[in-house]
């Protein structure tokens, strides 16, 4: 397995004996969520699970990830690009998101800094969500008319219903000590690196057999992600091809106002 090698340019991506970490690692794009991101974390996925009974995924210290990256976005609506108006397509996201909730590993997400709209989605599917104390979460999708459709299957899974609503609804940030009351978050600690390398020691004792199983067994007890997944998808697609929508992205993209803020 050698992931070291493979010319990854949106992640970087390192194993040590079974345990495979992923980093998201766009600096000049907040972290931000294009293709060849979800395309090379699920590569990277996939090259890891066979052996690794750990995946830690993580963004960069200032940021874990920023969502859905409306740069890529406002180009692609600017320039009349057909894939613009009809949508992206939203399934490799939320297939890499199910992997991360039901593959054969224990899935951890190591948070630092802002978390953001997708970025949630990231969080809300891995297993077990370690965050330093200056961490903060929010879905900003309403604010430009969108809304976290596809977020939303995992989110409710981690923090119910209402939380996940309200999460939506204010699209305020709230800060890790509350995602840690909310079940967002499962573990905080000023140095999070410590934290994670505490965790780290304990999965290392469990056996891949065991996680394998497990996870299979996880899954067929609460199928409700797969049940999500067309209506997700169909509403993601529907404010993500209307051109109002992608108007507001653009404007925002080029003023930095928010929609409501005049010209």
């Amino acid at each position: 397995m050698d992931l070291l090698n493979d010319g990854y340019r949106t992640i970087r991506v390192g194993s040590s004996e079974d345990i495979c970490t992923i980093q998201l690692h766009r600096p000049d794009a907040g972290n931000a969520i294009n293709d060849l991101l979800i395309q090379e974390v699920a590569a990277a996925l996939r090259a890891c699970e066979a052996s690794a009974k750990v995946v830690v995924l993580e963004g960069l210290p200032d940021v874990f990830c920023s969502g859905a990256d409306f740069g890529e976005l406002r180009t692609r609506f600017e320039r009349g690009d057909p894939a613009a108006a009809a949508g992206q397509d939203p399934g490799p996201l939320y297939d890499l998101w199910h992997r991360l909730a039901t593959g054969p590993f224990v899935s951890v997400a190591h948070v630092r800094g802002r978390v953001n709209a997708g970025g949630v989605g990231f969080v809300a599917a891995c297993d077990i969500v370690l965050s330093e104390e200056k961490a903060a979460f929010s879905l900003s999708e309403l604010l430009f008319g969108l809304m976290p459709a596809c977020v939303m299957p995992f989110l409710v899974r981690r923090i119910g219903f209402a939380k996940a609503n309200c999460l939506t609804l204010t699209t305020q940030p709230i800060q890790a000590r509350q995602a840690l009351d909310w079940g967002l978050v499962d573990a905080i600690e000023d140095n999070s690196e410590n934290l994670l390398r505490k965790q780290l020691l304990r999965l290392r004792r469990l056996g891949k057999d065991g996680v394998v199983r497990y996870k299979r067994y996880a899954t067929e007890l609460d199928p409700g992600l797969a049940q999500a997944r067309p209506k997700a998808l169909a509403a993601n697609l529907e404010v993500f091809s209307d051109p109002d929508n992608l108007a507001r992205i653009a404007r925002y993209v080029t003023t930095g106002k928010l929609p409501w803020e005049a010209d």
